[in-house]
């Protein structure tokens, strides 16, 4: 769905839920009013548990591209929720179509932080290496590993970036079934 379409949808069903799938700290930085916070890793740990998310409600999944919503709503489509979409073009398309944002103190995009962490390794091996030759090769790695993440349309270095503790903090999600049913008393939600 594009933004036009979603915020039609908030329009004509108001117990839609947007579940915002990025990292805490991602979702501390910048979030749809209203949203919800339960991080793609969390999803992914307790996929034997949604089958008991139970409800018509639609379910709008929001991450900043729209990459790690799709992964989302494949693990929850193999759970058997249904009423599933995901934002297309993610917060990025949602800011650039001017849908309204709450923003606060938060983390860098993740997509942000890989080029940053991918940029410094190259530009450390490469560095390193007019001391010690074999180092060039900490660059070739990077290299590889985003022509991987590229065509698989994953990526490790993000999965590894989101176990830091500054992408960590700020979600009090208890449980994403409680956050897709709409009733956890502890989610975070924007607004």
């Amino acid at each position: 769905m594009d933004t036009a379409q979603v915020r039609e949808l908030r329009e004509t069903e108001p117990q839609v839920r947007l579940i915002d799938v990025r990292t805490p700290g991602e979702f501390a930085s910048t979030h749809i009013p209203g949203s919800c916070n339960v991080p793609l890793d969390l999803i992914q740990k307790n996929r034997h548990e949604l089958g008991a998310a139970r409800h018509d409600d639609p379910v709008v999944l929001v991450c900043a591209s729209g990459n790690r919503a799709e992964q989302a709503r494949t693990l929850l489509e193999a759970a058997g929720l249904e009423r599933l979409s995901v934002l297309r073009g993610g917060i990025t398309g949602w800011e650039r179509d001017g849908g309204d944002l709450s923003r606060g103190r938060g983390t860098w995009a993740m997509e942000r932080q890989v080029r940053l962490t991918a940029g410094l390794l190259v530009l450390a091996g490469v560095v390193a290496s007019t001391a010690y030759e074999p180092l060039k090769w900490v660059a070739g790695f990077v290299g590889a590993g985003l022509i991987f993440a590229a065509v698989t349309n994953t990526c490790a270095m993000a999965r590894l970036l989101a176990l830091l503790p500054h992408n960590r903090t700020t979600t009090d999600t208890s449980s994403p079934i409680e956050a897709i049913n709409g009733k956890a008393p502890g989610a975070r939600t924007g607004g």
